[in-house]
């Protein structure tokens, strides 16, 4: 090849682009919209991708409520547990109640000794939706509004104990879409002290309390 061609023609190879090397040009930026708050964009387009690859652990369809899952929990699809004999619908459910347990997620580490979990029970029977948002007889103090995922939430302490054992819950009720939904955030068991020798709780009260009110987080709206 004459010399002087084959400089033209390197020339040229320098002077465009590079193809056929798996890359496409980076496209130009885009100028966010006057006005717009890029980290508020940035927030969002975080919230969206965090919606679309957590899976819950239960989910009704939508609309419906939701719980995800949480590290150091369980998820259990019923509220039968040999160390709880409370497996009603919600806690302190009225006799003739109906309803249905959704999920829970127990703390690991319950036993016979203390034990606390998470309830999610809903109930779609007209008198249960009626009385919703009534307060059972072991409720403590007042009730006030709690908003869980954006919705309100009538809450009260509750509480019972007899024959060294206990309960003590954080429970919450809300009706949607025609139904009750419970959620109660349970703590029961044994005083140690009971047995011979005393046991040693797996986890003090205050600290599944802690994990307990940090876990109603998992809870949201699929809307």
């Amino acid at each position: 090849m004459h010399t002087s061609l084959r400089t033209s023609l390197m020339v040229a190879l320098l002077a465009s682009p590079l193809v056929g090397c798996g890359r496409s040009p980076d496209p130009a930026p885009v100028a966010p919209p006057s006005g717009a708050d890029p980290g508020a964009a940035k927030a969002v387009a975080v919230t969206e991708q965090k919606a679309a690859t957590v899976a819950p652990v239960f989910a009704e369809d939508a609309p419906g409520i939701a719980l995800d899952a949480v590290p150091g929990m369980q998820v259990r699809r019923d509220f039968t547990r040999s160390y709880l004999a409370l497996d009603s619908w919600k806690l302190f459910a009225e006799p003739d109640s109906e309803g249905e347990p959704l999920a829970a997620l127990v703390l690991e580490g319950s036993n016979e000794v203390t034990a606390a979990e998470v309830r999610l029970g809903r109930s779609v029977d007209a008198d249960a939706v009626k009385r919703c948002l009534d307060l059972p007889a072991e409720a403590t103090g007042k009730a006030d509004t709690v908003r869980i995922d954006g919705v309100p939430f009538t809450h009260f302490s509750a509480g019972d104990a007899a024959m060294s054992h206990y309960v003590s819950a954080e429970s919450y009720r809300a009706v949607q879409d025609g139904r009750c939904y419970a959620i109660d955030l349970v703590v029961a068991g044994t005083r140690p002290e009971v047995y011979d020798p005393p046991k040693v709780p797996p986890f003090s009260n205050e600290e599944a309390k802690e994990k307990l009110a940090a876990a109603l987080k998992a809870v949201r709206w699929v809307r």
